[in-house]
């Protein structure tokens, strides 16, 4: 019921920046957290940021600690991953991730994923 869509991926240099977006939409009540996670080839997904509804309380990983800032803008109904100082390492699909609990149930749904590539 809650359909999330990002954008903004890229290739971009080493040391470069990029700002992911994540359109939210359907049954949107009730959403207590929201996330980015990403997936490089031969891993597992991974847990980049996240930042709750309630207080807007972040957490990173802390590979990105310090490089990447994760926002949300309500009037907008959009989350966003602000990510500087970019490394080889950092290249991964990157998966907008919202957490539902309704009537005590929890509910994941994921987006599409979009690539990131940092390169030169």
């Amino acid at each position: 019921q809650v359909q999330l869509v990002e954008s903004g991926g890229g290739l971009v240099q080493p040391g470069g920046s990029l700002r992911l977006s994540c359109a939210v939409s359907g049954f949107t009540l009730h959403i207590r957290a929201m996330s980015w996670y990403r997936q490089a080839p031969g891993r597992e997904r991974e847990l980049v940021a996240a930042i709750t509804s309630a207080g807007g309380v972040t957490n990173y990983a802390d590979s990105v600690k310090g490089r990447f800032t994760i926002s949300r803008d309500n009037a907008q109904n959009t989350v966003y991953l602000q990510m500087n100082s970019l490394k080889p390492a950092d290249t991964a699909v990157y998966y907008c991730n919202a957490h539902q609990n309704v009537r005590g149930w929890d509910y994941d749904y994921w987006g599409q994923g979009t690539q990131v590539t940092v390169s030169s």
